[in-house]
């Protein structure tokens, strides 16, 4: 089975849920991982519970011989999808820039060419990763 096909079984599952697909990997193993995103609030045990079935319902694991996790993006986990950008808005970000830089503030705004944090445009040319914001204050 290949990602395109994981895509394509589990997609309307996914946004039944209110969820978006954030990532699918498939490893030489057979190790398939599917991220997902809630639109808004946050993915529960019942969302990845729910998309574990669809993937069980679809490929015979007995055939396809895979193992399967489903799991959220997570906050230990660089933004992918132009969604999660989006969602992440207004709230305070890490970005990782190439080179090592590392700058800290509230995600004004998103393009597909760039982010505005603070009051700085980032080109994604220069992005290393961008996260969210983790403060044990």
């Amino acid at each position: 089975m290949t990602k395109q096909q994981i895509i394509q079984a589990v997609e309307a599952a996914v946004a039944e849920r209110g969820c978006f697909l954030v990532d699918v990997t498939v490893s030489a193993d057979n190790d398939i991982e599917i991220v997902i995103e809630k639109e808004e609030g946050v993915v529960d045990w019942e969302d990845c519970a729910a998309i574990d079935k669809v993937v069980h319902e679809a490929f015979d694991q007995d055939v396809e011989d895979y193992a399967l996790t489903v799991s959220s993006a997570g906050l230990d986990r660089p933004f992918k999808v132009a969604k999660q950008f989006l969602k992440a808005i207004g709230t305070q970000v890490d970005v990782w820039m190439k080179g090592g830089k590392k700058v800290k503030g509230e995600l004004k705004s998103y393009t597909e060419e760039a982010i505005v944090v603070g009051e700085t445009t980032i080109g994604f040319d220069v992005i290393n990763s961008v996260r969210p914001l983790i403060d044990f204050k």
